[in-house]
């Protein structure tokens, strides 16, 4: 399909369909001061390796979001530790915010 046949709204894609991602299998010290500077930085580890490259980062605004894999026992977990159902998953997703937040709080001077 050529780009005049795609929807307007998948046209900007294409661009990020040939970017590739790439793993650099370092160690322990050069992951900790990339991540380190990341944070020092406030940037994505990944938009900290492009500075580092002195590549050009994206201009677009980022959502600041937490993100953790979940599987089904892990589901089950939280719902028994929240009282809820497993299958609801909303939910659960809410009370883990508040705990981060809650989290957060302690944390704060």
């Amino acid at each position: 399909m050529s780009i005049r046949n795609k929807p307007l709204r998948w046209q900007g894609s294409d661009e990020a369909i040939k970017a590739v991602q790439i793993a650099f299998d370092v160690e322990e010290a050069v992951l900790q001061a990339v991540r380190r500077a990341a944070f020092d930085n406030n940037l994505s580890t990944p938009d900290q390796i492009r500075q580092i490259l002195a590549l050009p980062l994206s201009s677009r605004p980022k959502r600041p979001r937490l993100t953790v894999s979940l599987g089904p026992e892990d589901y089950v977990q939280l719902a028994e530790r929240y009282g809820l159902n497993p299958d609801d998953r909303l939910r659960i997703k809410e009370r883990v915010t508040m705990d981060l937040i809650d989290f957060a709080k302690s944390l704060a001077p």
